[in-house]
């Protein structure tokens, strides 16, 4: 049995370092490539930090609907137990849900999640995919044809671990990309090659006849008519 855990996390902001706080939890469990019902969802009390409002704009999580919440020393135990030592995906996890995570377990006492366990899917869709123009959940929920309408009026770390999750199954349905380098080397070559480029290109070594100066000078006349 595969078991690979999808997640995602709603924050105040995007610095941890300068005390930013992580106030949802979602993930969303996949069992030999299939998406099944088992799920883990937490709103988290920032334990005082201030959610601004452009963050607000973006999960529209607020400070009031978190104050009954449980902080993050009552929600740890239960994500990490959640998790196991299944592969965790995060959409760009590697650059933030990782680092940010793994920051708020360190606050609580409690053991990060290993490299080990880390799989960021932008990372596999950079390596399998050539027809994206953005490597966004967005843009690749739109690429294989998800739909995005349960995030209509804002991001959710539930709604965003579903579509992560859908999202990774067809990435793992995806052949690799193959390696085009030496297809590029070879047209460049080819280019190089072109008699009409370089040092080489081809020059008349005779005159214009009279014919082919009075067409020149009757196109020029109707262009400057």
């Amino acid at each position: 049995m595969k078991r690979i855990i999808c997640f995602d996390i709603e924050t105040t902001g995007l610095e941890y370092l300068r005390g930013d706080r992580c106030i949802e939890i979602g993930a969303v469990e996949m069992i030999d490539g299939q998406i099944t019902d088992n799920t883990f969802h937490e709103y988290i009390n920032p334990d005082g930090k201030i959610i601004p409002p452009d963050s607000y704009m973006v999960h529209k999580i607020s400070n009031a609907f978190l104050e009954d919440k449980p902080k993050m020393a009552v929600v740890a135990p239960k994500f990490l137990d959640f998790i196991g030592n299944s592969p965790i995906v995060a959409h760009n996890g590697l650059d933030f849900d990782f680092p940010f995570i793994n920051h708020e377990l360190s606050l609580v006492g409690l053991p990060q999640i290993p490299k080990g366990q880390q799989l960021d899917s932008i990372v596999i869709a950079r390596n399998r995919l050539f027809g994206p123009k953005s490597y966004s959940l967005d843009a690749l929920a739109k690429w294989y044809g998800i739909s995005l309408t349960a995030r209509a009026d804002a991001h959710g770390a539930l709604i965003d671990a579903e579509i992560l999750a859908k999202v990774y199954k067809e990435l793992e349905n995806t052949e690799p990309a193959p390696d085009i380098s030496e297809i590029i080397a070879e047209q460049h070559k080819a280019f190089l090659n072109h008699p009409k480029i370089g040092s080489d290109f081809p020059h008349r070594t005779f005159s214009v006849n009279e014919e082919e100066l009075n067409a020149h000078n009757e196109f020029i006349k109707q262009i400057q008519a």
